[in-house]
């Protein structure tokens, strides 16, 4: 910090410098404390995501987030990109796939606790070789989702979109692959790239890649 009484020497006689400048040095820096204080609790905290997955699975995170950082009052901006354009789809078909996850074990949302309890871990082999086994499980993770009183993706996005959410689309991706801006949800708040919306996660408290 500057010492006061030198900025002040022009101002104050120079004897009171040299008496209370210590004193001086000390009441602005308490002084700068607090006004930086001020700024910092008016301060409107934001988030910044970047959503590239387009599964069921991976729907939920920046949905979530998203929606919880808005009812906390932060200023939220989503940036979707590649798969995770499928999430602004207006019609959502989002599956989920164990297949290749060992994260993922298949957990049955019926029958007795125990039951519910086991981690089915079935071998990448036979999840390959079993037709239909994504529709499956894509099944199966729905009811696990309406059984725990989870909200749906569906109603998770119409939660950002009333709370002020801003949804961006990549427009690289859009046109990578063939989309066309009917395809998506008109809440879309803007179709941009990369260039435009790094400076916006740059300024963000809080910047997650999803």
């Amino acid at each position: 910090m500057s010492n006061v009484a030198e900025m002040s020497s022009n101002c104050l006689p120079q004897d009171l410098i040299q008496k209370h400048g210590s004193a001086l040095d000390a009441w602005f820096d308490d002084r700068f404390a607090k006004k930086l204080k001020e700024v910092e609790e008016s301060k409107t905290p934001s988030l910044a995501i970047i959503a590239t997955k387009g599964t069921m699975d991976w729907a939920y995170p920046p949905f979530i987030l998203a929606s919880t950082a808005s009812a906390l009052g932060w200023d939220v901006s989503v940036f979707f990109t590649f798969y995770g354009l499928e999430l602004l789809k207006k019609e959502l078909n989002l599956q989920v796939s164990p297949l290749g996850n060992p994260g993922m074990p298949m957990k049955m949302p019926f029958g007795p606790k125990w039951f519910q309890g086991v981690n089915w871990n079935i071998p990448n082999a036979i999840m390959a070789g079993v037709p239909g086994f994504e529709k499956l499980a894509t099944g199966l993770m729905k009811k696990t989702v309406k059984n725990n009183g989870v909200a749906s993706i569906q109603e998770l996005r119409d939660v950002c979109v009333e709370a002020g959410v801003n949804l961006v689309a990549c427009q690289m991706t859009v046109d990578l692959f063939g989309y066309k801006h009917d395809d998506f949800i008109p809440e879309v708040k803007d179709w941009i790239g990369a260039a435009t919306f790094l400076p916006i996660a740059q300024k963000s408290d809080v910047c997650l890649f999803i």
